[in-house]
């Protein structure tokens, strides 16, 4: 047990701290529409370390005014912490903050045990704002003990469009000066991502590299306790250097010595419930089509390579298709629509993105970075046109670096349009 003049010294410094974050200016998550502050449910915000979760909480529950107590469980102090202190810990927080309504826990997953401490105060009537860096403990355990109790919002790093508003880019007036000035702050966004405190970093590199291997450290070795970590690590630098990729499990096993088929799809699924990865399913109307030949993408570009010793190339068109995939599953959750990609079979042509709702696809997206060469335009359109006849899709767009257009094919009208144009009409 902690005593309680230690979770006194702690939760009194992490309250000071949110007192000096007070007088910072943030910039506003459109993920925090998500957020139902008046919701009997426990509201969980999950996702990558450093993309910004405790920020929204904090700045939603600032703007609404309401009366709140904070705890951060990713504190090296209370690394010992068992469900036995949280009670504790509730009666401390009382004590120094008074009364309050809400109660923002950060990092709960690292208390084994909280689940059931939430239980509690959900019954009690208090509103519950909780962050996690890891999908798959968070959502077993409130599936399991918080069932029907919950609601999960997943939260990315910043979009282009938060990127833009961060650094006080226009992103409205047309006028020549605005739009180069887009232009520029996307090719910025290109190549250093979106992790928030990466605006303000010097060493863009050191940055990112401790970040891996902290989420690799503390986020999954720790918690699945891994034996050979030295062969995950080198599996986990390979996916990142790679993606967007459609993995080979046989191949990955017989490259990094792993003895199991079953080994690597478990190292693959660590990564992506730590969020370093995430999984793109293939287009069917067939369930059994669809859980096969998953396509692994970053959680951001600037974990594709701008890492130390990461030896990647630049990828720029791998760089522009992550961007956009995340940007469509951002955009995807706010009208519970589901992101695929399109490959009917060994010999047809693979289309990037396919949107839809339900089991009817509502558009297609491909993504080329340099459409200028005459084969490579036609190859891009041509495959759009086949997907549409197969899907019967006649929304149909074609996202390159900064050529825009109107083409129709067969009777298939397709939009090209600037990436940075599309991912600031959202």
């Amino acid at each position: 047990m902690i005593d309680k003049r230690t979770l006194e010294l702690v939760l009194t410094e992490q309250k000071e701290e949110l007192v000096y974050k007070s007088k910072l200016q943030f910039c506003y998550r459109k993920e925090e529409e998500l957020v139902n502050l008046n919701s009997n449910q426990a509201q969980v915000v999950i996702g990558v370390r450093r993309s910004g979760k405790s920020t929204l909480c904090f700045n939603l529950l600032q703007r609404a005014g309401v009366k709140y107590a904070y705890v951060n469980f990713d504190d090296e102090r209370f690394e010992h912490m068992t469900s036995q202190d949280l009670n504790n810990v509730l009666e401390v927080l009382y004590k120094i903050n008074g009364e309050f309504t809400h109660l923002f826990m950060d990092e709960a997953q690292n208390v084994s045990g909280w689940h059931l401490f939430v239980n509690r105060l959900l019954r009690q009537g208090l509103k519950i704002i909780i962050t996690g860096s890891n999908a798959k403990l968070l959502s077993s355990e409130l599936a399991t003990h918080l069932t029907g109790r919950h609601a999960t919002i997943e939260l990315y790093p910043f979009s282009f469009l938060e990127f833009c508003t961060y650094k006080g880019i226009d992103v409205s007036t047309l006028s020549t000066r605005a739009e180069g000035l887009r232009r520029s702050a996307f090719d910025e966004y290109m190549k250093q991502g979106g992790f928030p405190e990466l605006l303000t970093e010097n060493n863009s590199r050191r940055y990112v590299s401790d970040l891996v291997d902290n989420i690799l450290e503390r986020d999954i070795r720790r918690r699945y306790k891994l034996r050979y970590f030295a062969v995950f690590e080198s599996f986990a630098y390979h996916l990142m250097n790679v993606a967007p990729t459609i993995p080979s499990h046989g191949d990955l096993a017989k490259s990094f010595g792993v003895k199991s088929i079953p080994t690597v799809k478990n190292y693959i699924n660590h990564l992506t419930t730590a969020y370093l990865l995430l999984s793109l399913s293939k287009y069917s109307t067939k369930s059994k089509v669809r859980v096969r030949d998953n396509k692994l993408y970053t959680v951001d570009v600037a974990v594709m390579n701008n890492r130390v010793d990461a030896f990647a190339g630049e990828n720029i068109g791998w760089r522009l298709e992550t961007i956009i995939y995340l940007e469509l599953r951002r955009r995807a959750r706010y009208n519970n629509d589901d992101v695929y990609y399109y490959k009917r079979s060994s010999r047809s042509k693979e289309v990037d993105f396919v949107l839809c709702k339900d089991n009817k696809a509502l558009q297609l997206y491909q993504v080329a970075y340099d459409i200028t060469e005459p084969k490579t335009r036609k190859r891009e359109i041509d495959s759009l046109v086949q997907a549409s006849n197969t899907t019967h899709c006649k929304n149909l767009y074609l996202i390159t670096d900064n050529e825009r257009d109107t083409v129709i094919v067969d009777g298939c009208k397709i939009v090209i349009i600037p990436a940075y144009e599309w991912l600031l009409n959202a």
